[in-house]
């Protein structure tokens, strides 16, 4: 019950506040948010990356009051409230979170190689490093100079990441696409192949019909039609008279 109250207590807070805010602060938190990099959420809400998940949703109320479009009088406010609701939702989603953590542990690790390879060629901090235990590096990593190279690193690996999603979306597509094209085709086969036999069954009374006539007369000739002369066995005055049937 505290809690609810306390919540209540905060948001009364935070619309008093924001009641204050002028419209030149909103309109500048609109274009901040729209000149946001797409991918990672946390640059919507501007939180650093180990922001918990209550850190997720205090700032997205105060940010969504900024940029209220009831509160707001900037014409793409809608927009950016629309884009603080789709950065809060990545981030309470669980899946969507480990893996954008998952690709920030990764851009840390390439950082601190590069700086280990850094530290081999300056001797002096190296001793500094060792003798501290590595207190240097952790100050090192609290530094801004850090965050920034940190928040640039991580856009590199979640621009390839997508680049790599689009293309395999990509492929799939281009798959299921010549599938569908061959399963058109073989449609379109045994549709043929259907029409086919049901016209030749559809002649088919007409072909026994035709073959009783012929069994029945004979084969006739056609109405002017020219028959080569039956030939005689024994005629020595035709040259082309067979020869003899010998007979046994």
């Amino acid at each position: 019950m505290e809690e609810t109250s306390s919540t209540v207590d905060d948001d009364f807070l935070l619309k008093a506040f924001f009641a204050e805010v002028s419209e030149v602060e909103r309109d500048n938190e609109v274009l901040r948010i729209l000149s946001c990099f797409k991918l990672n959420p946390f640059e919507y809400l501007n939180l650093p990356f180990d922001s918990s998940i209550d850190d997720v949703k205090k700032k997205y109320r105060k940010l969504s009051l900024m940029v209220h479009p009831d509160k707001c009088n900037h014409p793409q406010a809608k927009e950016a409230f629309g884009a603080l609701a789709k950065a809060q939702q990545l981030l309470l989603d669980q899946n969507e979170r480990d893996y954008l953590l998952s690709q920030i542990n990764s851009a840390k690790e390439e950082l601190r190689a590069k700086r280990k390879k850094q530290l081999k060629k300056d001797t002096a901090s190296k001793i500094k490093s060792l003798v501290e235990e590595g207190k240097y590096d952790q100050q090192y990593e609290k530094s801004e100079e850090f965050q920034q190279e940190l928040k640039m690193k991580v856009r590199e690996l979640l621009t390839e990441q997508e680049w790599r999603r689009r293309k395999m979306q990509m492929r799939i597509s281009e798959e299921e696409g010549r599938l569908k094209k061959d399963e058109e085709e073989q449609k379109e086969m045994w549709k043929r192949k259907r029409e086919h036999e049901e016209e030749w069954e559809g002649t088919r009374e007409k072909r026994v019909s035709s073959w009783r006539d012929f069994m029945k007369g004979g084969k006739k000739t056609k109405k002017g039609e020219i028959r080569p002369p039956k030939l005689k066995t024994e005629d020595p005055n035709k040259s082309y008279v067979q020869r003899p049937v010998k007979r046994g």
